[in-house]
């Protein structure tokens, strides 16, 4: 290795320093502190030590965070400002979680909030909130969908229904424990993160983790200690749920509110149609607008909710006219024809026959109303562009006085009524549609009409006559009236929409609506089509509107229907 000499390393520090002071002059005070190389030969003396200055502080700029902060409250202020922001952006990043509860796909997360509680999303019917507890957190649970699968498990296996309360609380125990776990680690990590932006500083950022999730457990103590689990009892309704807090309730509500009941029910047959036609395609038949759409109702037996579901059904299918084959009243007396009156503003005509439990005295006070046309001895009339013809009921129940004709009186007032037919057709005035109550009553009409509806029974019949007519019996659109109460289950409500060529008024096919019955919220619409249109080839198109309410249809007409009630109650 060259040695370099002493003094010419010194010299080349000498002009190092003075190209320095020239590029970027030094201050005085770095100047005089830095010492002076000795020259060649001087001996080193001892200098004495300059005293140490004192470090200026540098003054804070605003808002700078990392500065000493002249009070102590505004740096823990600061502190609390970096936790609550931090712990809310970890919560919106990953403070949520996807859980099943029962055979719904939900979404819950935590929500900083000032008042606390509990708010379920339904979409698109819209939220309730329930003041389920007091804490600086809100629940949110997102209803997204029903899982198919998991609906049609309960479907084919009705007995799992008895279950279910336990299966959807432990779901739900088992996502809010998930839920607590990961946001936990969601509020400790965001407040750690912004910490360690802001501070610079790992012990701080540290600080700032500790006190969120101190903070956290603080609100999950606060909201254990004021639960209530009574709130499901009175939460608050908002969007379309809002005209609907009989969703939440019970048995005694529906006796105590029976209005409210009734009025959802019939809104719930609008929202069916709705769903069904957004929904479904209709093969083969695809009614048009000019279609004469008549809607068969039956045995509403004084249940007052019949008045609005005939109504909300009118207005769905854009019914021309309303055919209701008896049996509206329960014993016949003038006290009940007050029942009656919701008829004048249905929107449709209203054709209507005596059943066993009516009598001359309904049938009277029906006559007054403007938009009734009273159908008894093979009386005609034309209405809704169809033509009608009816009988009343060879029978009055409730009085007990007379003597009870049976089978032998049905038959031979359906005789009559198939006489008054053939003489309407030899008239030239053929009727297209024949109306008893009594099903022994319409069989005699075979071969005088294509069409002939009755009731009495309880349950849907649909039966090709032999010599050519149809028979179609329905079921009670008031579901076995206040009697249904003494069956095992509610009764259900039947009703039917029938749609008719305008030009020929025969027959296309129809649908036949089912709602649960007293306290049930079901409802099923389906269609059907006569055999000689099954036939038919046709292409498959969808429904344009509400009033055709589409679907597929049954393979063939059933000659018995749903329900559960086999006769009629005396």
């Amino acid at each position: 290795m060259v040695r370099v000499p002493f003094r010419f390393r010194a010299a080349a520090g000498r002009v190092r320093h003075r190209i320095g002071r020239l590029v970027r002059p030094a201050s005085r005070s770095r100047t005089a502190a830095r010492p002076r190389p000795a020259a060649p030969g001087t001996p080193k003396t001892p200098r004495a030590a300059a005293p140490a200055r004192p470090k200026a502080s540098r003054p804070a700029a605003p808002g700078d965070l990392t500065a000493p902060a002249r009070r102590p409250w505004l740096r823990a202020l600061g502190m609390l400002a970096v936790v609550v922001l931090g712990a809310w952006l970890g919560l919106l990043a990953v403070g949520s979680i996807r859980t099943p509860v029962g055979p719904m796909d939900t979404n819950m997360t935590l929500r900083p909030s000032l008042t606390g509680g509990s708010k379920i999303n339904v979409a698109p019917l819209g939220a309730l909130e329930l003041d389920s507890h007091i804490a600086p957190l809100r629940l949110d649970v997102d209803v997204d969908r029903l899982d198919p699968e998991r609906s049609q498990a309960l479907v084919d296996q009705p007995e799992r229904f008895s279950g279910l309360q336990d299966e959807v609380a432990r779901d739900v125990a088992s996502g809010t424990a998930e839920l607590a776990v990961r946001s936990c680690v969601a509020v400790v990590s965001g407040a750690t993160a912004l910490g360690l932006v802001v501070y610079r500083r790992p012990r701080r950022a540290l600080a700032a983790g500790g006190l969120a999730l101190t903070l956290l457990a603080a609100s999950g103590v606060s909201a254990y200690a004021t639960w209530n689990p009574k709130s499901v009892l009175e939460p608050k309704f908002s969007g379309l749920l809002s005209s609907a807090p009989s969703l939440v309730g019970d048995a005694r509500s529906i006796v105590t509110e029976f209005d409210i009941y009734q009025q959802e029910l019939a809104r719930l047959v609008t929202n069916v149609t709705k769903l069904y036609d957004a929904t479904s395609t209709l093969p083969v038949y695809q009614p048009d607008p000019g279609t004469i759409r008549a809607l068969h109702v039956s045995d509403i037996h004084l249940n007052p909710a019949a008045w609005h579901i005939i109504a909300s059904l009118v207005e769905q299918y854009e019914i021309d006219v309303i055919i209701d084959s008896g049996d509206t009243m329960d014993h016949g007396s003038a006290a009940e024809n007050g029942f009656l009156d919701p008829i004048r503003d249905l929107g449709a005509p209203y054709v209507w026959v005596r059943g066993n439990h009516d009598s001359t005295v309904t049938q009277d006070y029906l006559k007054k109303f403007r938009n009734v046309r009273v159908l008894d001895d093979g009386k005609a009339v034309n209405v809704g562009g169809l033509r009608i013809a009816g009988t009343g009921d060879a029978s009055f129940t409730p009085d007990r006085t007379a003597p009870v004709g049976g089978k032998a009186a049905a038959q031979l007032e359906g005789a009559r009524l198939a006489s008054a037919l053939r003489d309407q057709e030899r008239a030239g005035t053929p009727v297209d549609i024949a109306v008893a109550h009594d099903p022994n009553t319409a069989r005699e009409t075979d071969g005088t009409v294509p069409l002939v509806l009755s009731g009495h029974l309880h349950r849907r019949i649909n039966e090709q006559l032999k010599l050519g007519t149809r028979l179609k019996v329905e079921g009670s659109t008031g579901g076995g009236g206040l009697r249904a109460v003494q069956n095992d289950k509610p009764e259900k409500v039947h009703a039917s929409v029938l749609y008719l060529d305008r030009s020929t008024r025969r027959l296309q096919a129809w649908d036949e609506i089912t709602l649960g019955g007293l306290g049930l919220t079901t409802a099923e619409v389906s269609r059907h089509l006569p055999e000689e249109n099954l036939k038919k080839d046709s292409p498959v198109s969808p429904s344009p509107s509400p009033s055709s309410a589409p679907s597929s249809p049954s393979s063939s007409p059933s000659p018995t229907g749903s329900g559960t009630r086999p006769t009629p109650s005396p």
